[in-house]
């Protein structure tokens, strides 16, 4: 059906109407493409100053990794029932669902590949039906009504997209919902980050090109669908002015029941989407094309007359900002100026909060990690935990933590005042700024302690780890400080600059006679809609500066001050960014050889072997629904990070012998003796399960006690002691894991209990 309506689209829908909005953004894009590219060689020559970062950057974090996996319900709209999928995220993010795990290990093609950008994770089918009810008007479900679909149990998670095909899931427990809503929402996170920020020219020359697109057709402010790569991106910009005639055109022609019109029109939907994806992609290929193919005669040009361009711009400049200056300043004083420091504050809380977390989870994971090595601190333990750790960044359930900061960021009023759509625009830039800080600090971390291992073998691991440790948190606050006074510089004037525009346009109409002040040879590189929105830049960036710069200097937030500048603090770490990625499974572990001979004779299945997941996987609880032909494969929980066996504290001889897997992924020591404890993280016990086992005490007699203080003594797995089951004492945080002293603790409440009872101790020395 799907392909049929395609195939009838073709016909029906003018392709004039994507070659139209294309031939305009074209003309927009090769002018700001000349923009772009001067302004790239100038920076380069003239430098552009600021703080330099302190922590090393990864540049390609996630080579052979894998992020997630495993198996959940999938709603078929071919057949209209629930299937068993296995999901395949690989490190490009997008989502790969395959008939079976079978599948996926002989090499198949995926039934089908969900690119996310643009779409939102919902878990109701409240939520659903509220957005499904805005896209057809007219066709509108209760939310009590029959829906087109059940779900097979009561933990969906949902695709939505304003144009493209919804996809339906479901799991069969709620912790399984919410680790693969958190791993959803990384996919979103990721895919809508499209633009890559390494390319100079051509991301400022997209980016403008859209805007002024979107503004020449009275569009200003923020817009929710710059997400994606650019023929996405493009295909919106069609699809938003496109779906209003479409609404208009087929709804009165729609039939049935109000659940199968709604079908109709998300397969309509979806399959004009297609479409104009496949035009937007053509299209835009051949302007970029065509654009790179003439960039060598403007770089010869450029370099050239660099001078006199800039001599050329700079009177053009002060000619207009005569005129915009004194309307722009007047419009800031009554319309800006009150709103600056509510605004910032309403940023700064949630997007502090966030990195906050990022360093304590990056404090945490260290802590423990050193607690571990000092326990049993040898390499071979280091490099499993190093493993993890490397990471980090793209764990999305251990991330989760600080993304929910985040979330709770709200602009009230700002939707009408300042042309906000939403503040989702904000929430995913600091997100994304989060991860990388993240990353940067766990690289930084790598090298200087692999760097510290190859030069000081002998010394003691923990002691090494902390001052490693000491150092990258510094780097940590000072880079954290930075990167977000950038970001809230960068969101005011997103929220301040559109509107400030939209108000100035109307009242400057003579700016297009500037235009003739430009030399003729220097008419590509100097632009009057530009120099006009930077001297309305220019206008608002002083008070923006001042405000950001008066939270600096109050200390909110932990932000350092201006003057604060660290440059070349570390010369020589910078070197160690070139060093290449360090393997430590295979430089410190050394268990790799087994699994790769399983496979020696075939190449591909061999690499999917070695791809490494970020995610680790562990079986669900016995007693929970377990999926057909392959078991529920989880991520770790939220309120529980460790992933697998070697994160739990117990003594590495005992485990060999006496540990047995337990379908929560935790360890149970089955020896009555042996103590597994887990040490607190961040000054607070972790809870564990309750499971105690009662030790006798050896060489002392039975002694009669009177009922009233009748104890019964026993030490418990868990680092409690239970006296009868009347009062318990937590002595996890003060036990060491040395059994003398449990010992001596059994001997001290023996001898208070028999002082309790008036009962002699026979003994021989009285101490």
């Amino acid at each position: 059906l799907q392909q049929a309506l395609h195939s009838h689209l073709e016909n029906i829908l003018p392709e004039t109407r994507t070659g139209e909005l294309m031939g305009e953004f074209g003309r927009l894009y090769e002018q700001q493409y000349a923009v772009a590219l001067f302004n790239k060689m100038r920076y380069d020559i003239e430098g552009g100053g600021g703080p330099q970062n302190q922590l090393l950057h990864r540049k390609v974090p996630l080579k052979n990794k894998s992020i997630f996996s495993g198996d959940l319900f999938q709603y078929l709209e071919e057949n209209k029932k629930w299937r068993n999928r296995f999901l395949f995220i690989p490190d490009s993010y997008n989502i790969n669902y395959y008939e079976n795990k079978q599948a996926h290990d002989r090499g198949l093609h995926p039934k089908g590949t969900i690119n996310c950008a643009g779409y939102r994770v919902l878990t109701s089918m409240e939520e659903y039906l509220e957005r499904l009810n805005t896209s057809l008007p007219g066709v509108k479900a209760k939310v009590g009504s029959s829906p087109f679909l059940k779900f097979a149990t009561q933990f969906p998670l949902i695709l939505w997209h304003p144009y493209a095909r919804h996809y339906y899931f479901c799991m069969v427990t709620e912790k399984e919902q919410q680790k693969w809503n958190a791993v959803f929402q990384d996919c979103v996170r990721h895919t809508n980050n499209g633009l890559p920020e390494e390319c100079k020219v051509q991301t400022p020359a997209f980016t403008d090109a859209v805007r002024l697109f979107r503004q020449a057709h009275g569009h200003y402010g923020t817009w929710d669908m710059m997400c994606g790569t650019p023929p996405q991106i493009l295909a919106n910009l069609v699809m938003e002015t496109l779906l209003p005639e479409m609404r208009d055109l087929i709804t009165p022609k729609l039939k049935g029941k109000m659940h199968e019109r709604q079908r109709n029109w998300m397969l309509i939907s979806d399959a004009v989407y297609g479409l104009v994806q496949s035009q937007t992609r053509a299209q835009y290929e051949a302007v970029v094309q065509s654009c790179e193919a003439g960039r060598p005669p403007l770089e010869t040009t450029i370099r050239t007359d660099m001078d006199q361009i800039i001599t050329s711009k700079e009177h053009v400049s002060s000619k207009i900002k005569a005129l915009v200056l004194p309307k722009a300043e007047k419009l800031l004083k009554v319309s800006i100026q009150p709103y600056i420091s509510s605004i910032l504050d309403a940023l700064m809380e949630p997007t502090s909060r966030g990195f906050f977390e990022v360093r304590d989870l990056f404090f945490r994971e260290l802590v423990d990690m050193s607690k571990n090595l000092l326990n049993d601190g040898n390499k071979e333990k280091l490099g499993e935990h190093m493993e993890k750790i490397s990471m980090l960044a793209f764990h999305p359930v251990k991330m989760q933590s600080c993304y929910e900061k985040m979330e709770s960021l709200s602009l009230e009023g700002l939707q009408q005042r300042f042309d906000v759509s939403s503040p989702s625009v904000f929430v995913q830039r600091a997100q994304i700024l989060m991860r990388e800080q993240m990353d940067d600090a766990v690289y930084t971390f790598e090298q200087l302690l692999h760097q510290s291992l190859e030069d000081q073998e002998a010394e003691d691991l923990c002691k090494t780890s902390q001052r490693c440790q000491d150092r990258v948190i510094k780097k940590f606050d000072y880079d954290s400080s930075t990167v977000r006074k950038k970001f809230f510089r960068e969101a005011l004037l997103q929220i301040f600059i559109p509107y400030m525009l939209k108000q100035l346009s109307p009242s400057c109409s003579e700016l297009p006679r500037f235009q003739e002040l430009i030399f003729e040879d220097f008419s590509r590189f100097i632009l009057v809609e530009n120099i006009f929105e930077e001297a309305v830049l220019h206008t608002v960036m002083k008070d923006i500066m001042m405000a950001v710069k008066e939270a600096a200097v109050q200390r909110r937030h932990n932000l350092y001050r201006d003057s604060i500048v660290l440059t070349n603090s570390d010369p020589n770490l910078h070197l160690l960014g070139e060093n290449p990625p360090i393997d430590w499974a295979e430089e410190y572990g050394g268990g790799q050889e087994e699994e790769d001979g399983e496979n020696a004779g075939d190449p591909e299945a061999q690499k999917r072997r070695r791809m490494k997941q970020v995610v680790s996987m562990i079986q669900v609880e016995d007693n929970v629904f377990v999926l057909p032909n392959e078991s529920c494969l989880e991520v770790p929980a939220v309120d529980n990070i460790p992933e697998e066996e070697a994160e739990v504290r117990s003594d590495t001889s005992l485990s060999q012998q006496s540990e047995k897997q337990v379908p929560n992924g935790t360890k149970k020591d089955v020896n009555k003796n042996a103590i597994d404890e887990k040490p607190p993280t961040n000054g607070s016990a972790i809870k564990e399960e309750e499971s105690t086992t009662e030790m006798s005490l050896q060489g002392t007699e039975k002694i009669s006690i009177p009922s009233l203080v009748s104890f019964h003594l026993c030490v418990v797995q868990n680092n409690r002691l239970q006296m009868n089951d009347e009062f318990a004492v937590e002595t996890s945080h003060i036990m060491p894991r040395d059994d003398s002293i449990w010992c001596l603790i059994e001997i001290c409440i023996l001898y208070l209990m028999l002082i309790a009872s008036d009962t002699v101790l026979p003994c021989q020395n009285s101490h």
